[in-house]
C-alpha cells in the first residue's frame, strides 16, 4: 500500500482535545461536519488549508494523548489525512486509529519539515523524502487490518466471515 502527500507539522503532546475540541463533541454528530473543526484550537483554518489535498500529519512525541475520545482519529481520517507520522502515540489513540483504518507510523520526525513531499510504502516500511529515506516497522497484522479498512472490517471479513 503506497501513500503520497505533503507534511503538515505539529509538535509534541498533541492531545485529543486539540485534534477535535470537546465543545463540538455533543453538538455536532455528523463526522464530516465535525472534521471541519480539526486542529482549529492550535491551527485555525487547518481544515481549509488541507481540504482536497493529499496530506500527512507529522508530529513529535505522544500524539493523541489525553482522553480516549474516539472522534479524534475519525476526524483525522474524515478530513482526508492519509496517515499520521509521529515519534510516539498515546496507546488508546493508537488502537482507535487502527480500528478505523487510519495508518499510524512511528519514526523519528525531526528532519521532516512543513510541506515536505512524502512517499510512504506501508508494505515495505519505507518513508521517502526528497533527499533521504527512513525505515519504519509496521507489524504484519497492522498491515492486514489497514488493508481490510480497519479492525471491525478485518474481524468481519477474516475472523468471523459469514
Amino acid at each position: 500500500m503506497k501513500l503520497i502527500g505533503y507534511a503538515k507539522k505539529f509538535g509534541d503532546d498533541v492531545n485529543t482535545d486539540l485534534i477535535i475540541s470537546g465543545r463540538y463533541k455533543f453538538s455536532i454528530t455528523d463526522i464530516k461536519e465535525l472534521s471541519r473543526h480539526i486542529m482549529e484550537d492550535i491551527r485555525p483554518n487547518f481544515y481549509d488549508e488541507i481540504k482536497g489535498k493529499e496530506i500527512f500529519i507529522v508530529a513529535g512525541r505522544n500524539f493523541g494523548c489525553g482522553s480516549s475520545r474516539e472522534q479524534a482519529p475519525l476526524v483525522i481520517k474524515s478530513a482526508g489525512v492519509k496517515a499520521v507520522i509521529a515519534n510516539s502515540f498515546a496507546r488508546i489513540f493508537y488502537r482507535n486509529s487502527f480500528n478505523i483504518g487510519l495508518p499510524l507510523i512511528i519514526c523519528d520526525t525531526e528532519e521532516i519539515k512543513e510541506n515536505d513531499f512524502l512517499e510512504m510504502d506501508l508494505d515495505r516500511g519505507i518513508l521517502k523524502m526528497e533527499d533521504k529515506q527512513m525505515i519504519f516497522s509496521l507489524p504484519s497484522l497492522m498491515k492486514e487490518i489497514l488493508r481490510a479498512g480497519g479492525g471491525m472490517k478485518y474481524a468481519q471479513d477474516y475472523l468471523y466471515p459469514r
